[in-house]
C-alpha cells in the first residue's frame, strides 16, 4: 500500500525554501522533520528511518552526492534529489550516487507532490506474481527479495520496480520513453538519463559482468530487454 501519510526527511540549507516545502508537505499529509547540513542529515536519517528523504545537492560540511552514497551504503529508503544546477553531468551524479529521481529549482509543490507518490508507489508489488527466475538471479515480487546465486541483492524502490518491469515480459523490448512511464510514473516526455543509469546500477547488482551484460541487453537506438540466459 501507498502510505497516505509518509515520514520525509527534507535536507535544505536555505531556511525559506526548507520551511516552505516542509510546510506544503505536510498541508498534505506528510509528516516532515528538517536538515541544514551533511552531518545533520545523516544524523536526523538515522534516528528517524524516514520513508522517503528530499536531498538537496549543495549543503555545508558534506554535499547531498556525499550524503545520499552514505545513505545508500545501509538503507534503500527512497531519495529525490533537489538540485538548482541542471548541468546533465550534476544530474548523473547525483543518479549514480543512488538517488531514485531529482526535481530541479525553482518547483511546483504539484511537482514534487507528484514526484513523492511515484517514488512510494515503487515499493508495491502485484500479490498474483509469482517467483521469477532468470540463470543465477532469483525474483519474488511478492516478498520484494531479489537473489543471486542465494544471496539477497540490496536493490532500492526503483531497481526493483524496473527489473520487475523488464522480468514481467522477457525478450520484450521497452523503449525507454515506456520505462520512464511504468517505472517513474512519468506520463509526459521524461529524463532518458534515469533510465540509463537506474539500469546500469542496476546491471551492477545483477550480472556476472556489469560490463558484458547477458541478462539485461541494450537495444541500440531502441532502449532494454531482459533475456533469459536459459
Amino acid at each position: 500500500m501507498i502510505p497516505d501519510v509518509a515520514a520525509i526527511l527534507l535536507v535544505e540549507d536555505d531556511p525559506s525554501t526548507s520551511e516552505a516545502v516542509a510546510l506544503a508537505l505536510e498541508g498534505h499529509g506528510h509528516r516532515v522533520e528538517t536538515a541544514a547540513t551533511g552531518d545533520e542529515a545523516l544524523e536526523r536519517w538515522r534516528h528517524m528511518r524516514p520513508d522517503l528523504v528530499l536531498l538537496d545537492v549543495m549543503l555545508p560540511s558534506r554535499d547531498g552526492l556525499e550524503v545520499c552514497r552514505e545513505i545508500r551504503r545501509e538503507d534503500r529508503v527512497p531519495i529525490i534529489m533537489l538540485t538548482a544546477r541542471s548541468d546533465p553531468i550534476d544530474v548523473v551524479l547525483g543518479l549514480e550516487s543512488g538517488a531514485d529521481d531529482y526535481v530541479t529549482k525553482p518547483f511546483e509543490t504539484r511537482v514534487l507532490l507528484a514526484r513523492i507518490k511515484a517514488v512510494l508507489r515503487r515499493g508495491e508489488a502485484s500479490p498474483t506474481d509469482s517467483v521469477r527466475r532468470y540463470g543465477s538471479v532469483t525474483i519474488d515480487p511478492v516478498g520484494m527479495v531479489v537473489s543471486r546465486d542465494g544471496e539477497e541483492i540490496h536493490l532500492t524502490p526503483t531497481e526493483l520496480r524496473l527489473l520487475l518491469e523488464l522480468s514481467g515480459r522477457p525478450g520484450q523490448v521497452f523503449t525507454r520513453q515506456l520505462l520512464l512511464e511504468r517505472v517513474w510514473d512519468y506520463d509526459y516526455l521524461g529524463d532518458s538519463r534515469l533510465v540509463d543509469v537506474c539500469v546500469q546500477r542496476l546491471r551492477a547488482k545483477v550480472e556476472d559482468d556489469p560490463t558484458e551484460p547477458t541478462l539485461i541487453q541494450t537495444v541500440r537506438g531502441v532502449g532494454y530487454k531482459l533475456v533469459d540466459p536459459r
